[in-house]
């Protein structure tokens, strides 16, 4: 059975909240460093709630008329001396703080689907540790497994990734702690604002900011989101000679193709929610 729906609904909730009073805090913000696991329950958040509220009722009400259609992500590959560089561009019909929580997944929820034939997830969320925190950026130790398939043998690979957040700015960095095969595993994604309603409400007038976008469409523009992921990997030199190194390449690729579709079905059953 999907895990979508139960994600589905914490975000809902999550985005639904009643944008609270700040507490003020000091302008110097000193660095902390957390053993503990993220808890939803202590989580800050860096942008207006409200109107995440918003954006979110906004983008259910129009799917009900046309439904939004997220193309399939655009992806480049090459590689140079062994070194694989994917670097993919795909749309989401959510605003980017809801996408940074399906790329982040502050609380770990397990939201990727089960493969019908292995039973598994495709990407499994085993732990997430915060090691420092600064405000809106905090830099994360992530535990994983990765269901994958050869011939009739299906397994569950581990791995464990450092990630660099930002909230506020909708980026992140990562690199591999603990990986088989790879020698080499790091990238970086960033989420930018679409202003899809922009030609419609906006006229001929372009807006350069999310609040000059809210003032030309009356806060009736819905807010879309741009991925841009650059995604590097390298399998230990035992490993990067053929026929090995077509096999890792190969689904290595199929497979961030298929996490990140995963990812688009999700932003669907938000928008059916």
């Amino acid at each position: 059975m999907s895990v979508f729906p139960r994600f589905v609904g914490w975000i809902n909730q999550n985005i639904q909240e009643p944008l609270k009073a700040e507490s003020k805090k000091s302008e110097n913000v000193e660095s902390n460093s957390v053993s503990e696991e993220d808890s939803s329950n202590k989580r800050e958040f860096y942008y207006d709630k409200a109107e995440a509220k918003k954006q979110g009722k906004l983008w259910r009400d129009a799917q009900k008329k046309k439904p939004w259609y997220d193309a399939p992500g655009k992806v480049k590959v090459t590689t140079k001396k062994g070194l694989c560089h994917m670097h993919i561009e795909l749309t989401v019909g959510l605003p980017p703080e809801g996408v940074y929580d399906l790329f982040a997944n502050p609380n770990n929820f397990p939201f990727f689907r089960i493969d019908n034939e292995t039973g598994r997830e495709l990407l499994q969320n085993k732990s997430r540790k915060v090691l420092m925190k600064d405000g809106p950026r905090q830099v994360v130790q992530l535990e994983k497994a990765l269901t994958y398939d050869f011939l009739w043998w299906y397994r569950a690979f581990p791995f464990t990734l450092i990630a660099d957040e930002n909230q506020k700015e909708f980026t992140a960095k990562y690199k591999k702690e603990k990986m088989m095969f790879m020698k080499v595993f790091e990238g970086s994604w960033k989420i930018e604002p679409l202003y899809v309603d922009s030609e419609r409400l906006c006229k001929e007038r372009e807006p350069k900011s999310r609040e000059e976008y809210k003032r030309c469409s009356g806060g009736q523009g819905k807010v879309a989101s741009k991925v841009t992921m650059d995604q590097y990997f390298q399998p230990y030199s035992f490993l990067n000679l053929p026929p090995s190194s077509w096999y890792i390449r190969r689904i290595t690729i199929k497979t961030t193709k298929r996490l990140l579709k995963q990812i688009q079905d999700a932003s669907i059953m938000f928008r059916d929610a």
